[in-house]
């Protein structure tokens, strides 16, 4: 079978059986019939078919196996491609958070400080302007507020790239520096110990951020409550405000980004809004990382309805 990628029958007490000849009958079987599964020309796996009455298989026992293995050979191809779907987004979603995270320390660390630099000179050019050049001081006056508001929209931009305070911090007190800016009356509980790994912290900091974001621009909440907490492995998030409702994941607001960003890591995402009832969202991330393809190696003929061996 493994030279021709083709079904093979054995007779344990006949002629060929090798060392089936002794392994065979020490086990009260007098014959098998095996079938490969094939997946993409490569030998993934193999079903064996065993029996113990001394008339041989049916004739067509073959072509019945053959038939069985080719739809485990699509189930596994299936399971493989989502496996390496989800691996592959996974892989976008971690080298745009890097991007980000990259950016976010040039602009600190370069642009910003720069910025400031710059202003901390003006000023004190400022401080140095005679007083009878009133204008003059009042011109400096202008460029140094315009610096120092062109800083902060700076910064406002770099923590929305990616929040130092997260990194650095944790979720707990990113979160909570994100209620604060809001300008929301927000509600948030949080039961989580200790650090979380940094997908889940980046992805759950995202989802409440366009979250607060939708609900102060599109939905007018008054009022929002958040909860999070870890059930055994998986972040539980929930977000419901008393806005206007109606979102639309499908209308392509930045709720389908938050979708892709959760799936990616094994996620799921709930959204209920009925216009004019507020918005709900429920998200479930897991903490652990994501399982490996599984790997077939048996597959039982009574699984799919074969009658169990004889």
């Amino acid at each position: 079978m493994r030279r021709t990628g083709q079904p093979a029958r054995v007779s344990h007490d006949g002629p060929g059986a090798g060392k089936l000849a002794a392994w065979g009958p020490e086990h009260g079987i007098h014959s098998s019939v095996a079938s490969p599964i094939m997946v993409e020309g490569r030998l993934s796996g193999v079903i064996i078919a065993f029996s113990a009455a001394t008339e041989p298989h049916a004739a067509d026992v073959e072509n019945q196996m053959l038939d069985f293995t080719e739809l485990a050979a699509m189930a596994i191809a299936n399971s493989d491609s989502r496996a390496q779907l989800a691996a592959s987004r996974a892989r976008v979603v971690a080298a745009a958070d890097k991007a980000r995270r990259q950016i976010e320390r040039d602009l600190h660390d370069g642009t910003q400080q720069r910025l400031i630099s710059l202003g901390l000179q003006l000023r004190t050019a400022q401080g140095r302007v005679p007083p009878q050049q009133k204008d003059l001081a009042h011109q400096l006056s202008g460029i140094a507020l315009g610096l120092a508001e062109t800083v902060a929209e700076l910064q406002e931009m770099a923590r929305g790239l990616h929040p130092v305070i997260l990194e650095k911090g944790g979720l707990g007190p990113a979160l909570r520096a994100l209620v604060r800016r809001s300008g929301l009356r927000v509600e948030l509980s949080m039961r989580i110990d200790g650090r979380l790994p940094e997908r889940v912290e980046v992805a759950a900091y995202y989802v409440l951020s366009e979250a607060l974001a939708n609900a102060a621009k599109h939905a007018r909440a008054d009022e929002i409550r958040i909860g999070l907490s870890v059930a055994g492995d998986m972040l539980q998030l929930q977000v419901s405000d008393d806005g206007s409702g109606g979102a639309d994941p499908g209308r392509g607001s930045g709720l389908i980004g938050l979708i892709d960003r959760v799936e990616a890591i094994g996620g799921r995402i709930q959204i209920t809004s009925p216009p004019g009832a507020g918005t709900s969202l429920r998200a479930t991330i897991p903490v652990a990382p994501l399982p490996r393809p599984l790997s077939v190696t048996k597959v039982h003929l009574e699984a799919a309805g074969w009658p169990p061996c004889r």
